[in-house]
């Protein structure tokens, strides 16, 4: 419920495009990432993913630089610049706290060797900084229209397909006994 929540405003953001502009449809994004960040504050006890208040707030800003100077390029860099931010995040954390923020995410139901984590908060920094990049080549050397789908496909595509695959590279470090244990449990009683 919660992953299909956080898509919501990608949707509707996508729908509003197709039938107004991009200007309505940064309108709604604003509106709607506003609503599931209210709804989800009060769902969870008041207590709030950090990314999910740093996007908001993006979301925020350059969306009414969009919406007041009537200019497409800020909702453009808006992709870009929450991508930088989330790789920011993942560097400081694995190389000068030494404390890889995806092993604080997800350390209390991951048991992984440092080694693991560092490579895969690694990976995923790179993978944000491809996205930055990527985001800016497309937003710069394509239409709007190409833009817009790129944003909702394929960034979405490729969070989907990178995450598959990052859950690919963890089961192999997850602990036998854990698997095993975990296996058997989904194993009919003869």
């Amino acid at each position: 419920m919660k992953l299909f929540r956080e898509f919501i405003p990608l949707i509707i953001f996508f729908i509003v495009y197709k039938m107004v502009d991009i200007y309505m449809a940064t309108a709604a994004l604003m509106i709607t990432m506003t609503l599931s960040f209210i709804f989800s504050y009060f769902q969870n006890g008041k207590q709030t993913d950090k990314m999910q208040i740093i996007t908001l707030v993006m979301v925020l800003v350059f969306g009414s630089l969009t919406i007041g100077l009537h200019d497409d390029v800020f909702i453009k860099w808006k992709v870009t610049a929450i991508y930088s931010l989330f790789a920011i995040a993942l560097f400081v954390t694995q190389f000068i706290l030494k404390k890889p923020a995806l092993k604080q995410m997800l350390g209390k139901e991951l048991t992984l060797p440092n080694n693991v984590w560092n490579t895969l908060n690694s990976a995923w920094m790179l993978f944000f900084i491809a996205l930055a990049v990527l985001n800016i080549y497309v937003a710069f050397n394509f239409s709007q229209e190409t833009w817009v789908n790129f944003k909702v496909f394929g960034l979405l595509g490729a969070t989907l397909l990178f995450t598959v695959l990052s859950g690919f590279y963890i089961y192999q470090y997850i602990p036998q006994d854990k698997a095993n244990k975990d296996s058997s449990i989904n194993k009919p009683k003869e």
